[in-house]
């Protein structure tokens, strides 16, 4: 596992990304029409069974304050409001007999759902 620290005038920022997904995320972007154009960007948004919901999925724009982490050749961006929910955060992928996905653990979260989807 490797941590990525994004450092600005502000605030120093953490996000971790395990091997397992980077490794996904990278076989994910290879199979999309545009492979070397996108990147995963992870995001919070209101909703949810508990108030906040996460959100992944690969974009080509990168907006110049988004902030930017990179491990594997696998780049992640997260837009400067999702950053504080996520600060510390790590991003995993399971693949086993009880199903495979990904999966953030969240110092920040309070509590979450039964679906573990959406936080608070």
């Amino acid at each position: 596992m490797s941590m990525f620290t994004v450092t600005d005038a502000s605030q120093v920022f953490t996000f971790e990304l395990t091997d397992a997904a980077a490794e996904k995320v990278t076989a994910l972007i290879a199979s999309e029409d545009a492979p070397g154009e996108l990147a995963l960007r992870v995001a919070v948004r209101p909703g949810g069974c508990s108030g906040f919901s996460y959100e992944m999925f690969f974009d080509g724009d990168i907006a110049d304050d988004d902030h930017q982490v990179e491990h594997g050749g696998v780049k992640v961006i997260i837009d400067p409001a999702s950053q504080q929910m996520l600060k510390g955060a790590t991003l995993d992928f399971k693949d086993g007999l009880q199903g495979a996905g990904f999966s953030i653990s969240n110092p920040n979260s309070e509590r979450s759902c039964g679906c573990g989807q959406s936080f608070s």
